[in-house]
């Protein structure tokens, strides 16, 4: 296993930042919640303390012994984090005067401090907490100040921990990535984990969990279950089989399009037509995370009885990528939606589960599939959701709103690409909405549906902003989208961001 850091997680909308900014640096890091430090850790070279959305003085605040990490590893306090190693070494956390949120000016107080090297007077850093330290334990030394905030930063005299007041994960600290790389200079990171290397680990992983056994993946089409089945087809070749299954709920023409796409990569794929089951199965059912369950049920039960017939297939593959993984499983025991290939697996399946790329985010495979040599066409296609239509139909399914839906979305993806937008947005897609509304086509009066258009730009799903699309653009796909498809007579365009929403509806 490579060298990492671990992230302890206590609950911040930004921990996942973290990570993303340690990957940047070439250092490979995983978020674990507060209270589950790894038991045997020998790879660990530092650790990180997350942000969170409570106060050290709540009473339902995570305040966990941090022993078993200070004075064993480099440790770096963000936020929370900072306010924490503060409170428990017997300093003062109170309400600050005014809730420090936004941009602030960050000077440094000790120039000579491991962590302020290279970082100027006056730069702007972001707060975001309503507390602050008022009074440091006596081996805590001031390294950084804002206006408001004394202790902007510090270190513990006799130790190699920091903590830091403000965020250096966002954006909109300008100096966020030269703190993160000032800490793992600390950590004396190696900083050599790149695609080529995740490549090299996790074929020898895959042969060695492997070994001679028969494999079947779970292929979508989308770029996560292409890279997991290129890795798989590295480790065990012949021994791995591809199932596609059309589930009734794919894109316009997407089940042809994939069978094709695979060719050239030389894998074996398997299509299977099971539309009528998984309707039969769904008609009816509202209520999203019992469409998605039941979406995942059928899959598994698919996979299962294609192994039957495979013969000795021991194992499923899935391309889980981390922030499915992030959303599914929460520190709180808070859901906020499950994937098939996550949450929404059966509690008992007769196979065993293989997930190459569980600790990936998006970008990053996309990455690791360049080194691979896949075809870009590949590579960019948009993240499309496992349960596909069944979560942009709102309320229950049936053949025909599919019809309408997918002929709706190939209108707009069709557009996004012959405007050469495409790839300038991360996610795009239609959700059929159970509205119907009036509307007038020549001189009758109508009552159909109403659909709208989601588009986001992000770099990795935890965060995105819906993508501000030319209005000449958006003009000509919702007249087109009117006049072709029959049963819609409004569109609309979604402009939420994530947070607070999310990049689906379901």
């Amino acid at each position: 296993m490579p060298e990492k850091v671990i992230i302890l997680d206590f609950g911040s909308q930004t921990t996942q930042l973290i990570a993303r900014r340690l990957r940047e640096l070439n250092v490979y890091c995983e978020i674990v919640p507060y209270n589950k430090f790894p038991e045997n850790a020998p790879d660990v070279i530092g650790v990180i303390l997350s942000g969170s959305p409570f106060s050290v003085n709540d009473s339902e605040a995570f305040k966990p012994n941090l022993s078993f990490v200070r004075n064993k590893y480099p440790v770096l306090g963000i936020c929370y984090g900072a306010q924490y190693l503060a409170y428990s070494s017997g300093g003062k956390v109170e309400k600050g005067n005014s809730r420090e949120y936004g941009r602030a000016r960050l000077t440094p107080a000790d120039r000579n401090d491991d962590l302020m090297k290279n970082i100027d007077d006056g730069v702007q850093v972001w707060m975001s907490h309503g507390d602050t330290i008022t009074a440091l334990p006596k081996n805590f030394t001031v390294i950084a100040n804002t206006a408001d905030v004394e202790a902007a930063a510090y270190r513990i005299e006799g130790e190699k921990t920091w903590g830091v007041q403000f965020h250096p994960e966002v954006f909109h600290t300008e100096i966020g990535t030269i703190i993160l790389d000032n800490f793992l200079t600390v950590c004396k990171a190696k900083k050599n984990w790149t695609p080529a290397s995740f490549i090299e680990t996790t074929v020898g992983e895959l042969k060695k969990q492997l070994g001679g056994d028969k494999v079947i993946l779970a292929l979508s089409g989308g770029v996560d279950s292409s890279v997991s089945a290129v890795l798989l087809h590295k480790a065990i070749g012949k021994n791995l089989t591809c199932i596609f299954v059309d589930n009734g709920l794919l894109r316009k023409n997407e089940f042809e399009t994939v069978m094709d796409d695979y060719e050239h990569l030389g894998l074996n794929v398997l299509g299977i037509d099971a539309k009528s089951r998984f309707y039969k199965e769904l008609a009816g059912i509202k209520e999203p995370e019992r469409k998605r369950k039941i979406i995942g049920k059928g899959f598994i039960e698919i996979f299962e009885q294609e192994a039957r017939k495979l013969k000795d297939v021991k194992w499923l593959a899935q391309g889980t990528i981390y922030p499915d993984v992030i959303e599914s499983l929460s520190i709180t025991g808070t859901v906020i939606k499950s994937h098939h290939n996550v949450g929404g697996l059966p509690e008992k399946m007769s196979l065993k589960l293989v997930e190459p790329l569980r600790l990936l985010f998006k970008d990053e495979v996309r990455k690791v599939g360049r080194e691979l040599g896949m075809k870009e066409y590949l590579i960019k296609r948009h993240p499309f959701p496992g349960p596909g239509l069944g979560v942009r139909i709102l309320g229950d399914i049936t053949p025909e709103k599919v019809r309408i839906l997918q002929d709706a979305d190939d209108i707009f993806i069709s557009g996004l690409r012959e405007w050469n937008l495409y790839d300038e947005v991360w996610q795009a897609g239609v959700i059929l909405l159970p509205v119907n509304s009036v509307g007038v086509m020549g001189d009758e009066r109508t009552y159909e549906n109403a659909v709208a258009l989601r588009a986001v730009t992000s770099t990795d799903a935890m965060t995105a902003d819906w993508a501000t699309l030319p209005y000449e653009f958006l003009a000509k796909i919702s007249n087109e989208i009117i006049n072709k498809v029959r049963g819609v007579n409004r569109v609309v365009y979604d402009i939420s961001s994530k947070p607070p929403a999310t990049i689906e509806w379901e």
